[in-house]
């Protein structure tokens, strides 16, 4: 059995997106989007630090030129603090909401915007930029099974999770199709990661869930947590075996529907703005791959 969901760090997030898991330093990055905050937190010490203020920064990957690569509302920055930075691409166009990286070291960041539909973009270490996919409502979370053979990626407003075909030899993708679509009494997928085993691991924005669907997109467990506003999900911990999430507070104090609430949304539940923890799900994460973009 999981253990108890455990509250780590209060930090009121807006919106609380891109854990990540550094299996080098054995800590977790994630960040708030809409306060331009990202936090790094330390199991051995139980301290959650902000690590930077500044440019809204919506998911970020280890990079193997050194750092972590942040996907930010202005561009793609390779970063080792805020004082030492680089843009690889400044462009207010690549505003991100998430973003993961591949086998190959491309960093893959998908754009959202409040008054038109964004893109799902690939940076290739050369420097190439290509979209994956165009006209996606709100870009969330991607993923690559372990044989490296299928790639996820979460539009929310569609309440889907699309699946693509990748080779990992010529490392192309093709044939998207869905993969999951919730129905409207559940909230709308948001950040996921993937197990060792296959399974995709989906935080529900507006469910207070994470749920784990089977390779075949069928429901094998959920897990509960005391924020409605379930953002992103990661395996940590010495073995991968402790699930991280994140919460959202925004949107707090407002009863006016955005549309996406799932039917019978409770208006006066407790939102989020938190980072939690399960230890011992009993499955064992992967490593998420690191980004290869070259420092200036």
């Amino acid at each position: 059995m999981p253990g108890p969901v455990e509250m780590l760090a209060d930090v009121n997030a807006l919106v609380g997106e891109g854990a990540l898991w550094d299996p080098i330093d054995g800590c977790l990055y994630w960040v708030d989007i809409r306060t331009g905050r990202a936090f790094r937190y330390d199991p051995a010490t139980n301290e959650n630090r902000q690590i930077h203020q500044g440019v809204n920064v919506g998911g970020l990957r280890r990079n193997r030129r050194g750092g972590l690569v942040l996907g930010t509302w202005e561009g793609v920055l390779l970063w080792r603090s805020d004082d030492d930075t680089a843009w690889w691409k400044h462009d207010p166009a690549f505003q991100f909401n998430d973003v993961t990286a591949g086998p190959d070291g491309s960093f893959y960041g998908g754009s959202y915007f409040d008054d038109r539909p964004g893109k799902l973009y690939r940076f290739y270490p050369d420097g190439r930029v290509v979209v994956v996919a165009d006209g996606v409502g709100i870009s969330n979370g991607m993923g690559f099974s372990p044989d490296v053979r299928t790639f996820y990626h979460t539009d929310s407003p569609t309440r889907t999770i699309f699946r693509y075909d990748y080779d990992p030899t010529t490392h192309q993708l093709s044939n998207r199709r869905a993969f999951v679509t919730l129905p409207t009494t559940e909230g709308i997928p948001d950040g996921m990661t993937v197990d060792g085993e296959g399974y995709v691991w989906s935080a529900i924005w507006g469910g207070g869930c994470v749920i784990r669907f089977d390779p075949d997109g069928r429901e094998e467990r959920r897990l509960r947590f005391p924020a409605t506003q379930t953002s992103s999900v990661a395996f940590g911990g010495p073995e991968l075996t402790d699930l991280y999430v994140t919460t959202a507070s925004i949107g707090t104090g407002n009863t006016k529907p955005s549309g996406l609430e799932p039917e019978g949304y409770d208006f006066s539940a407790h939102r989020g703005g938190e980072l939690y923890r399960v230890r011992d799900v009993g499955v064992r994460g992967k490593p998420e791959y690191e980004a290869d973009l070259p420092w200036p």
